[in-house]
């Protein structure tokens, strides 16, 4: 069709010229945009390879990532008997588990340990933020891994993505959410957030905003201004016409690509479900006051709207990137800006999906990319350490009120068998019923098995390890 033509003031029967036609249908259609869609396609060969599981109860994730790496020695691996220099300032208090003690910071998560059991024999071998956060978010390491390697489209797919590949939603809700930052800093892309070589249709939606502020909002799920939902069926009979200009452009596969993913924004867009969910004002003040008026406490409480809403698997990464790299002055940074809030936040977390009833299908997985150095530095703070770290988990079959694996004298080592990210990957694909031998395909259509390690048995079955 020539220039002149797109120019003609061609009035349709719905009151638009071709020229408006066709901005609807190729522009961020109505505030999102296309490429953040996730696809509906299914993967019939997966589908397959999962089985029997396909019919078991889906299970939900909330992943409270502790970027940075939070240290194990001042809150859940205490070494009261370890030199000055290993054992820290704070003092250990007991927990509602008999012999079981955590930080004196953490006071209302000991008042639950009841609720969840931790992992204190978590290792892997490096100590590289990257990378490690690459490991622990999708239970591979790195392809071509090196000391600060950005995310790239060789990377493993995060477990939302994987699980979007494996087991589309199909009901307009997305099966990955990450909020409320996005790790990046400069010109380093903390790899792990993505779908990796699954490509950008899994990549799990980033929300990056403070759901503490006023005026926070998602604007992927805002319709342009002078739209409103009363008025959505009509641009869908827009987007009718303007599927049959598709014809007249050729490519006629990318045409239904792009009619699948236009359907798929309308559907996101009238989900009341969905779009309510961001609405933290609906929630009572005394509830937000209750999880604390903080960027962690809000988000949290975010995170378990979106849950209900049905978003499958959730990350809340807490505070900036390397928000938890305390190279100095550690204490008074965990003391008085970091665990409080942690402490409230996941406190409450906890409380509203036992009472709701959610805890039984959501498993809770906090922890960050490694643990730090038994020694503190000379700066007063702790530096990285893979070898040894810890990890809190809950709800979905998860056996609560355990510590599971034990570290040496100075929490430099595991004592104990060590579980490495591979089997944390293995236990968080358990939970969202993906058998460990499903194989998925890499960039060049390469069977690749998703996953090798092993789950941790232990976490649900309650044998000592």
């Amino acid at each position: 069709m020539s220039d002149a033509g797109l120019r003609m003031n061609h009035q349709h029967a719905i009151g638009l010229s071709r020229r408006e036609l066709l901005q609807v249908g190729y522009s961020g259609l109505m505030g999102v945009g296309l490429s953040q869609i996730s696809s509906q396609g299914a993967r019939a060969a997966n589908e397959s390879a999962i089985g029997s599981s396909a019919s078991k109860k889906p299970k939900s994730l909330v992943i409270v990532f502790l970027t940075g790496a939070a240290s194990h020695h001042d809150t859940f691996d205490m070494k009261l008997e370890a030199p000055a220099e290993i054992r820290g300032e704070f003092k250990p208090i007991a927990t509602t588990v008999p012999g079981f003690q955590i930080c004196e910071h953490l006071p209302r998560l000991a008042e639950r340990a009841h609720r969840y059991s931790v992992v204190r024999s978590l290792s892997h071998g490096d100590n590289n933020h990257l990378m490690s956060t690459h490991h622990v978010l999708t239970g591979e390491k790195q392809p071509g891994g090196f000391f600060d390697k950005v995310a790239s489209r060789d990377d493993w797919p995060s477990y939302s993505s994987a699980l979007q590949y494996l087991r589309p939603s199909g009901n307009g809700v997305p099966c990955g959410v990450n909020l409320p930052t996005f790790l990046q800093e400069g010109p380093l892309t903390w790899p792990g957030q993505h779908a990796g070589f699954l490509g950008p249709n899994y990549d799990p939606w980033q929300v990056t905003g403070d759901p503490a502020k006023a005026d926070f909002r998602v604007d992927a799920l805002s319709l342009s201004p002078g739209i409103d939902v009363s008025r959505l069926s009509r641009r869908h009979s827009l987007l009718g016409e303007v599927n049959r200009q598709q014809v007249m452009l050729g490519e006629a596969a990318q045409s239904l690509r792009l009619q699948s993913d236009q359907e798929h924004a309308i559907s996101l867009l009238t989900s009341s479900k969905l779009s309510e969910a961001f609405q933290l004002n609906r929630e009572s003040g005394a509830v937000r006051d209750r999880y604390g008026r903080t960027t962690t406490g809000q988000s949290l409480l975010l995170a378990r709207r979106l849950i209900q809403s049905g978003v499958r698997v959730l990350q809340t990464n807490i505070g900036r990137v390397q928000n938890w790299d305390s190279h100095g002055d550690i204490f008074p940074t965990l003391k008085n800006r970091l665990l409080p809030p942690l402490d409230q936040g996941v406190a409450a977390l906890l409380d509203d999906f036992e009472s709701m009833g959610l805890l039984e299908d959501t498993m809770v997985m906090m922890l960050g990319e490694f643990g730090r150095t038994p020694k503190v530095n000379a700066q007063k703070g702790r530096d990285h350490w893979g070898p040894c770290f810890f990890g809190l988990f809950a709800g979905a079959g998860v056996r609560p009120g355990q510590v599971i694996g034990r570290s040496d004298d100075i929490g430099a080592y595991p004592v104990t068998r060590a579980f490495s990210p591979n089997d944390v990957a293995a236990t968080v694909y358990h939970v969202l019923g993906i058998p460990l031998d499903t194989e998925v395909r890499d960039r060049l259509n390469r069977p690749v098995r998703l996953n090798r390690g092993e789950v941790i048995e232990s976490l649900f079955s309650g044998a000592a390890v």
